[in-house]
C-alpha cells in the first residue's frame, strides 16, 4: 500500500464516519478502522487513498488521552500521509475536563505536526461558518452564534459558554493560537498574515471558512504538496478544504457521482441521543409508522434488571418487526424528557460515575443492534448518538467501515467489515444527535416524505 493522502482520528464514531464520506464521495477511497490496523487488515483494502481511526476521545477525561492517544498517534505516524487529521464535531464539543481538543492538540503536535497546525472548523456544506474567530451554527431555525446556538448552548456535557474558539480553546491549552480572519483571505493576505503569526509564536492557526473561497484558501494553508508533515485539527472542515484546493487544482476532478441510496423494506434503530434535533426526528418516524420503543436507561445502575429491561425490549422489537413495522429503541425524546431526570437521579443514589453508566447504555444498545441483525438478518440499521455509535459498532464487531452512499451531510450509509459473517456486509449509518433534516429515520430506509 503506498501513502494515503490523509490519516485521520475521529474523537467520535459519527464524526469519524462524516470524514469518510466527504472523501470517499469525492472519489477519494477511504477506510474507517476501529483499532489501529496492522498489515493484515490494511492488505485487505489495497485500494484506498485515505484511512483514519474511530475513537472516543470526546466522551474522555485527559487522564484517559495521556493513556490512550500516544498509542493512536504513533500508529498515524506509520501511515506516512502528508496530512493527519485530528477530527473533532463541527460544533467543537469540548471542556477542559471532557474531549478536551488543547490536551488531544497538546499530545499529538510533537508527534505529528510541524511549527503549526491549522484548526478548520467551518464546513459550509453542513452549515457551519467561522467569521473572525467565532463559530456559527445552521439548524432549521435559521444560524446561530454557538454559544446561542438552542442545541448547543444546552448540551448535557459539554455546553458551548463562548463562540470565539480561540478563547474556548484558550482553556484547554497553553499553546499561543492565532488567526487567519475573513477580511485577511479576502484581501489575499492569508500566507502574508500566516507567517508573521507563525513569527510572533502562534502555534494553532484558526482560519475563517464561510465560503468556497474561503474553504479553498484554507486548503491552500493546510496542504503544502507533502513537503513536511502537517497535523490538522477541526471538523471534517479540513476534508472540505483539502478537496476544493485538488478540485481547484485540477488534482480531483470537479465532479464525482456517487452510488445513490437504494430503498430497504424495514430497518431496526437505536438512539442514545437526547438532541431536541433527534427528537424531532423521533416524532417525524414516529408520524409514519415507526414503532418507538422508549428504553428506561435510569435502570443500567442495576446489571441484573438491566439484562432483564435489554431482553423485553428485545421481545418488543422483534414483535414490531414482525408485524412488518420499522421499530426505533429510544432512550431519550429531547432535552426535556423525564427520563433524563430518571438516570441523574439513579447517578446521584449509586454513586456511580456517569461516564460508567453511559457505556453501560451504550453496551446495552450495542446487543441489542448486534442480536436484532443476527436474528432477523435486517441488512440496514441506524444508530443515533456519538457515543452511541462507538459502543454499537464495537459490540458487532467490525473492523472497519466503508462509505456505501450519502444519506445527509454528516450521516453517510456504511458498510460493516467484520470477520463475522453474520455481520460484514450489514448496512448502518452512526448519526450525531445534532445531524440530518426532519425526516432522517425516512431517509434511511430510503422512504423519505
Amino acid at each position: 500500500m503506498t501513502a494515503p493522502l490523509l490519516a485521520f482520528y475521529g474523537d467520535d464514531f459519527t464524526g469519524s464516519s462524516a470524514v469518510m464520506e466527504v472523501l470517499t464521495f469525492a472519489g477519494i477511497p477511504t477506510v474507517m478502522f476501529l483499532d489501529p490496523p496492522g498489515p493484515e487488515e490494511l492488505a485487505l483494502f489495497p485500494d484506498i487513498a485515505a484511512m483514519g481511526i474511530a475513537g472516543i476521545a470526546r466522551s474522555r477525561p485527559p487522564d484517559w488521552m495521556d493513556q490512550n492517544l500516544p498509542e493512536v498517534f504513533r500508529a498515524l505516524t506509520r501511515f506516512g500521509a502528508p496530512v493527519t487529521h485530528y477530527k473533532v464535531c463541527s460544533t467543537f464539543d469540548s471542556s477542559p475536563s471532557l474531549g478536551s481538543i488543547g490536551k488531544a492538540i497538546d499530545i499529538g503536535a510533537p508527534m505529528l505536526g510541524g511549527a503549526w497546525h491549522p484548526l478548520v472548523v467551518g464546513a459550509p456544506e453542513i452549515r457551519r461558518y467561522q467569521a473572525f474567530g467565532t463559530l456559527f451554527a445552521g439548524t432549521d431555525d435559521g444560524v446561530y452564534r454557538l454559544d446561542r446556538h438552542p442545541v448547543m448552548r444546552r448540551h448535557p456535557t459539554t455546553p458551548m459558554e463562548e463562540a470565539d474558539l480561540r478563547l474556548h480553546l484558550a482553556k484547554q491549552t497553553d499553546r499561543k493560537i492565532g488567526l487567519i480572519d475573513l477580511a485577511t483571505i479576502k484581501s489575499g493576505r492569508a500566507s502574508e498574515a500566516l507567517a508573521d503569526c507563525v513569527e510572533n509564536g502562534a502555534e494553532i492557526l484558526a482560519i475563517d471558512v464561510i465560503d468556497d473561497e474561503t474553504l479553498v484558501a484554507a486548503g491552500q494553508l493546510i496542504w503544502n504538496d507533502g513537503r513536511a508533515p502537517v497535523f490538522a485539527i477541526g471538523s471534517q472542515g479540513v476534508e472540505y478544504a483539502l478537496i476544493a484546493l485538488w478540485r481547484a487544482s485540477g488534482r480531483l476532478p470537479r465532479e464525482f457521482s456517487p452510488p445513490k441510496l437504494a430503498a430497504v423494506e424495514q430497518i431496526f434503530c437505536v438512539s442514545g441521543s437526547c438532541s431536541p434535533i433527534n427528537a424531532i426526528q423521533i416524532d417525524a418516524a414516529e408520524a409514519r409508522g415507526f414503532a418507538i420503543i422508549e428504553l428506561d436507561a435510569a435502570r443500567a445502575i442495576d446489571p441484573e434488571d438491566w439484562l432483564q429491561l435489554l431482553s423485553l425490549t428485545r421481545e418488543r422489537a422483534l414483535a414490531a418487526l414482525s408485524d412488518g413495522r420499522d421499530a426505533l429503541v429510544v432512550t431519550a425524546r429531547g432535552p426535556d424528557d423525564p427520563a433524563l431526570e430518571r438516570v441523574a437521579s439513579a447517578v446521584e443514589r449509586s454513586g456511580m460515575a456517569p461516564g460508567d453508566l453511559n457505556d453501560q447504555i451504550g453496551l446495552g444498545l450495542g446487543w441489542l443492534v448486534a442480536d436484532i441483525r443476527t436474528t432477523t438478518k435486517l441488512p440496514r440499521m441506524v444508530v443515533a448518538g456519538g457515543d452511541t455509535s462507538g459502543h454499537v459498532t464495537t459490540s458487532l464487531g467490525a473492523l472497519a467501515l466503508s462509505a456505501l452512499a450519502p444519506l445527509a451531510p454528516g450521516a453517510p450509509l456504511c458498510r460493516i467489515h467484520a470477520h463475522n459473517p453474520a455481520i460484514d456486509g450489514m448496512e448502518i449509518s452512526l448519526k450525531g444527535g445534532q445531524m440530518g433534516p426532519r425526516d432522517f429515520f425516512l431517509q434511511a430506509k430510503g422512504d423519505a416524505a
